[in-house]
């Protein structure tokens, strides 16, 4: 990030919000908007349903701006130099108070609205094959019977980046919780890619830059495989951005294979991972390319239930 960057974002006062460090990483900062925020951004925008926004692609861009609007425009300011400086590249935003909605499908509607402002802040959301939108909802229950691990209640997600197996770029990735019910555990697991023991021994590996393909199950609805190698691509300074996950490498081969093996096993062992709780309403924003992300398990319960929203898209100027 730039000198003049860095200057605006700690010289300005912020306005309608507050920012503070996670407690277990100064990387990971915690944006709470305050509870006039929130009610005047839910007045903002109730002229318009989700519906009419998934219909209107320009809308999300509105709301987005409104939201910024009612911050005098620092919110904007603060989020991409967060989710931009590899320094920090992430944050967990969350709101005091109440929207003043209802329960129920009004309050899921005004959180698709939040979520969709606070990415359209900071880029443009590419459409999730999964859902059929610009974003996708998913439940975990305590028995499922998919083709993924996104799903499974009783096991570790494993670390990963997402965006593996599509043509779009994937800068950054949007996971907000929108209602939970007899759930203990589950919180949300983050690796900063500096902070990873093992880096240097897998980037600068012999197949660190070789293609490897990359498919996804049926349920993703993307028939299409695509190839890149893990360490695709460097930032500015030179430093290594990644595109890895487990569960849709394809190796073409035995050293492949290897390779793909022993990165994960040193990712799950690395200690210097993040476990972060989220509580209802919030969201995780992390730059796709710096962090990478999972889920620990759920403690077993017949009724356990929980919804969850994803968007992830590219950064837009």
């Amino acid at each position: 990030m730039s000198a003049l960057a860095k200057q605006t974002i700690t010289e300005q006062e912020f306005q309608g919000f507050a920012v503070t460090d996670f407690p277990a990483s100064k990387r990971l900062k915690v944006v709470t908007l305050d509870e006039a925020t929130i009610r005047a951004f839910n007045d903002a925008v109730s002229e318009w349903t989700v519906q009419g926004i998934e219909y209107k692609p320009f809308l999300r861009f509105e709301v987005a701006d409104r939201l910024d609007a009612i911050t005098n425009y620092t919110l904007g300011k603060f989020l991409n130099a967060t989710v931009r400086d590899r320094a920090t590249g992430a944050f967990l935003l969350n709101y005091q108070g109440s929207p003043n909605v209802e329960e129920g499908d009004a309050r899921t509607e005004f959180e698709v609205k939040l979520s969709t402002a606070v990415s359209h802040i900071i880029g443009l959301s590419n459409h999730d094959a999964m859902y059929g939108q610009y974003y996708a909802r998913f439940t975990v229950r305590n028995v499922d019977d998919s083709d993924s691990y996104l799903r499974k209640a009783h096991r570790r997600m494993e670390l990963h980046n997402d965006g593996t197996y599509v043509n779009e770029r994937t800068d950054y990735v949007l996971m907000q919780k929108l209602k939970e019910e007899n759930m203990q555990g589950g919180d949300s697991l983050m690796l900063h890619l500096d902070d990873w023991a093992e880096l240097d021994k897998f980037y600068k590996h012999p197949l660190a830059k070789k293609d490897i393909v990359w498919g996804a199950p049926k349920s993703k609805n993307v028939e299409s495989k695509v190839e890149h190698p893990v360490f695709f691509e460097e930032d500015a300074d030179g430093k290594p951005l990644m595109l890895y996950i487990d569960q849709f490498a394809e190796p073409s081969n035995k050293a492949e294979g290897k390779y793909l093996y022993e990165m994960g096993e040193s990712l799950e062992a690395d200690a210097n991972f993040l476990s972060v709780p989220m509580p209802v309403g919030s969201m995780m924003v992390m730059h796709n390319h710096f962090w990478l992300h999972g889920r620990d398990k759920f403690v077993p319960h017949p009724d356990l239930c929980r919804e969850l929203l994803r968007q992830r898209g590219h950064f837009t100027e």
